[in-house]
């Protein structure tokens, strides 16, 4: 049988519809979870026994069938139920030659009794546990009520024809076992590649479809060895992985194949058409390669099909066999029905690798844009500020989160806190653009914390920008005759945003109330926010900081809030940037699922040497000293 044996390959696999299938089988199928809940049934069993679906699907078999007393045995237990569980707990297919049920007349309404040839066959995962239960049904009725109507004329004498006809149903008993025997052959296949499908379907890795095709999918296909061979149409190759049981030597001596080479794996990829070969001379015929092959890999029979999809061919699917066969167009068929399978697996996972790649750019992108606006905080000569960023874990997932600090042409130290809606480049774009408009506010003039955000959420709505964001701003200043105390004040106003951490100089919080007036920035241009105003001592610490710090799913935000007050009373002792870094690593387990944004300052103590840390003695030109005049 060398050649290809069916020039639609691809057309034929790809049009494999297992529900279609089943619902078309002419022998009445039932289908039912563990728990004997009825998951499906086909046309054949619906037909069978009078009832719809929608009587049927969900429902505990026995609450839809309840068994009448006399089907019970003599401990009132039913033998149906028996044989369901049996095949469930055992892996095993059960039988039960003849068992009689009364089913509803659809013509007379009345109830008829009906016997049946069962068999319950389990669905097995890859684990060997039962993940359903698959009941076939043959309605034997007309059998025995024949053989019982004969069996009561037996005294009129004709014993001859009573012997005839029973060595003729005896004939079509024999007929009907051959039958039953093959669909139940036919009932374990189609029980193998619905574990095969339901293992497909979780497939995660291509190397997972590959242990699919050398556990279950052999099973399936009744194979001895296989392989998939993908390919890589840039290199003008593709690339086999066999199963373990075709050997290393085989993997090593063909894991890459030319694509225009002759061998069944590369030809049947490149055109999509289907080759089977029965015998080694069939293989050798076909090319002299296959002499190879067959000595490496052991198989003496193959059958090679396509792996396609909407159109578009991935590579091939290669079932062996160590003995020489004649293959029956059924076999071809269930072969390609497994490579549909497969194929959709394999393009799912191509699709969401490219997704994946996608994302991750996407999230490189969105950080680096974010980053490179994020930068290194200014030190002023009274007190040292630290800053730490965190991106966000997931693909995508950053770009909303920034922090600034500056000075105004007061000598006032501006803070800012951040967190645009939204966690892709658009929301880095758009942070860019409110940094940028907020850094131009509050330096034009000296505006207050509440004055910057009221012009800053006009001019996002003058400007047309669509964009939301929760904004904290917070302003150090001090009079002239405040630095000689020591003293510094911090004004500050919020958009929606999480008020600031305060600790005073022995690490105590510090109570913060909150300011009137906190609708977020983009909701209306027409509000208007308040200010709050703290006198803190030198030594204090304000932190500032994103939801991404104390956030967590399916916990309070307030209760995450407690956890950071604790924190930074229990660590206030530390230095600045080591007080930062605790934070983190208490607060934040591994990278965070929303992105983390902090600003922390500590105004320098009085009765201490000035820290290395601390900025420059003099203000820049053109901006005025605290307390004092330009």
């Amino acid at each position: 049988m060398g050649g290809p044996a069916c020039g639609d390959g691809v057309g034929r696999a790809a049009a494999v519809d297992f529900a279609a299938v089943f619902a078309a089988l002419p022998t009445a199928y039932l289908l039912m979870s563990p728990d004997l809940t009825i998951r499906e049934a086909n046309q054949a069993y619906l037909d069978l026994l009078g009832r719809t679906r929608e009587e049927l699907i969900g429902r505990y078999v026995f609450d839809a069938f309840p068994p009448a007393p006399e089907t019970l045995d003599a401990d009132g237990v039913n033998p149906l139920q028996t044989s369901f569980e049996r095949a469930r707990d055992t892996g095993l297919p059960d039988h039960m030659p003849l068992f009689r049920y009364e089913v509803l007349d659809q013509g007379t309404g009345r109830p008829v009794s009906r016997a049946w040839s069962l068999i319950s066959a389990p669905v097995l995962d890859e684990s060997g546990v039962t993940q359903l239960v698959l009941q076939r049904v043959e309605d034997v009725s007309e059998y025995l009520a024949e053989r019982e109507r004969l069996a009561e004329n037996r005294a009129d004498g004709s014993w001859a024809r009573l012997d005839g006809l029973e060595a003729d149903l005896f004939a079509r008993t024999q007929e009907l076992r051959a039958v039953l025997a093959s669909r139940e052959a036919a009932t374990r296949r189609l029980a193998a590649m619905a574990q095969v499908v339901l293992q497909l379907a979780a497939a995660e890795r291509v190397a997972d479809v590959t242990d699919i095709l050398a556990g279950a999918g052999l099973a399936a296909i009744g194979a001895d060895g296989g392989a998939i061979a993908l390919r890589d149409d840039d290199r003008g190759v593709v690339h086999l992985t066999l199963t373990p049981s075709l050997g290393e030597r085989a993997q090593r001596r063909f894991g890459t194949v030319r694509l225009d080479s002759r061998l069944p794996a590369a030809w049947v990829a490149r055109t999509g058409e289907t080759v089977v070969h029965g015998s080694q001379a069939e293989a050798e015929a076909w090319t002299a390669e296959m002499g190879e092959v067959i000595e490496q890999s052991g198989q003496r029979s193959w059958i090679v099909v396509p792996l396609a999809t909407g159109g578009r061919l991935l590579g091939s699917l290669l079932a062996g066999w160590a003995v020489e066969r004649t293959f029956t167009a059924d076999e071809v068929d269930l072969v390609q029905a497994f490579a549909a399978q497969c194929a959709q697996a394999l393009d799912r996972l191509r699709t969401l690798a490219l997704e994946r790649r996608s994302a991750e750019r996407s999230r490189q992108l969105a950080e680096q844009l974010q980053r490179s606006m994020l930068s290194e905080p200014f030190q002023p000569d009274h007190c040292q500020i630290a800053v730490r960023y965190l991106p966000a874990t997931g693909a995508g997932q950053v770009g909303g989160d920034w922090y600034d600090a500056f000075l105004q042409t007061d000598g006032a130290v501006s803070l800012v806190i951040g967190d645009v809606v939204g966690h892709d480049v658009a929301a880095a774009a758009s942070m860019g653009q409110l940094r940028s408009l907020l850094r131009g506010i509050a330096v034009a003039g000296s505006p207050g914390p509440a004055q910057v955000l009221d012009t800053l959420d006009t001019t996002i709505a003058q400007l047309g920008l669509a964009t939301y964001a929760t904004v904290g701003v917070g302003r150090l200043e001090q009079t002239a005759e405040e630095v000689a105390r020591g003293v510094t004040r911090l004004r500050w106003a919020s958009a929606g945003h999480p008020d600031p951490v305060v600790l005073d100089e022995l690490g105590r919080l510090v109570d913060v109330p909150g300011a009137a007036g906190r609708l977020m920035l983009g909701v209306d241009r027409t509000s208007t926010r308040g200010e709050i105003v703290l006198a803190l001592p030198r030594g204090a610490t304000v932190l500032l900081y994103t939801d991404g710090l104390v956030e967590r799913p399916g916990s309070d935000l307030d209760v995450g809030a407690e956890r950071l007050d604790r924190a930074a009373v229990e660590l206030a002792h530390l230095p600045l940037d080591e007080l930062c870094d605790q934070l983190l690593d208490r607060l934040v387990e591994g990278r965070p699922t929303d992105d983390v944004a902090l600003v922390a300052v500590r105004l320098h103590r009085q009765d201490r040497p000035r820290p290395a840390e601390a900025g420059p003695s003099r203000v820049p030109e053109a901006v005025t000293e605290p307390g004092g005049h330009p």
